[in-house]
């Protein structure tokens, strides 16, 4: 079975950073830590099953998002050998051109 790399983009590594500081100030630093340990954990399940989730291309070609326990919808692309994670969607935020 072929396996993909898993890259994060900029903007989703961003999107992480934002989401623990916000779990850390609404609960504890290693609530937040565990939170994004199982997201991290999460997205590495697309290296066997990368065309999961639902395919967006309203929002832009080839982009296909799938929700993270309920709270945090990711956003990302599959090519040739690997996925890429685009964004970390929460708390309402919304898609922007990027």
């Amino acid at each position: 079975m072929k396996r993909f790399a898993i890259v994060y983009d900029p903007d989703a590594v961003a999107d992480m950073a934002e989401l623990q500081a916000w779990i850390a100030s609404k609960t504890t630093e290693t609530t937040a830590a565990r939170y994004l340990s199982r997201l991290r954990a999460f997205c590495r399940q697309l290296r066997s099953f990368p065309e999961r989730g639902t395919l967006r291309t309203d929002l832009r070609p080839g982009l296909r998002t799938i929700t993270f326990e309920g709270r945090v919808e990711v956003a990302f692309e599959v090519d040739l050998d690997r996925v890429v994670i685009v964004r970390f969607l929460y708390a309402g935020r919304q898609y922007d051109s990027r």
